[in-house]
């Protein structure tokens, strides 16, 4: 479990499905990450994160309010999927329910998420990836120190070649000194 000021970033739980489910379902949160995912996907991401967890020590995490408790989003570094250009690495990402965006919540776990890695792995760097539409997703890539990797656009292993999501961008931030 990470803390913050107003956040934590935990392992995730039977009841939280619903979290993922509808972050999964939700057309806003997806229209940059793809087609609205099945029960089944979002299962198969659950267990995921939890062996991630187990297995590096880090993992997309839930994220809820210090406050009131109230689930919020997913953030976190999990490995880069197989076939992946980031296959590997650690790779930093996030999703949060619309009426919880713009309010800090996404930088705030991602700050977060970085120090966790940092602290319990011996990456040597974390990445992450966008389209170039997602200008918030780079732009907080940019907040958190992260640099745009030149020559690293690449189009997606797992994304339809008709899709305008096909095509990917690449940033990354090495480990401190």
């Amino acid at each position: 479990m990470i803390e913050t000021e107003r956040l934590i970033l935990r392992g995730w739980r039977e009841e939280d499905r619903g979290l993922l489910r509808r972050l999964g379902t939700d057309p806003d949160t997806m229209r940059y990450l793809g087609p609205l995912r099945t029960e089944e996907e979002d299962d198969a991401a659950l267990a995921r994160y939890q062996a991630d967890l187990t297995t590096y020590g880090t993992c997309a995490w839930l994220v809820e309010r210090r406050s009131d408790g109230a689930p919020l989003g997913v953030c976190g570094a999990k490995p880069g999927r197989p076939g992946m250009l980031t296959e590997g690495e650690l790779e930093l990402g996030w999703r949060f329910a619309p009426e919880h965006r713009g309010q800090g919540y996404a930088l705030e776990a991602a700050r977060a998420s970085l120090a966790h890695v940092w602290a319990v792995t011996d990456a040597e760097r974390v990445v992450a990836i966008t389209v170039r539409a997602n200008v918030p997703s780079w732009t907080l890539m940019e907040r958190l120190g992260m640099t745009y990797v030149e020559g690293g656009d690449f189009d997606h292993p797992f994304v339809p070649n008709d899709s305008p999501l096909k095509r990917h961008i690449l940033y990354r931030i090495d480990r401190p000194a």
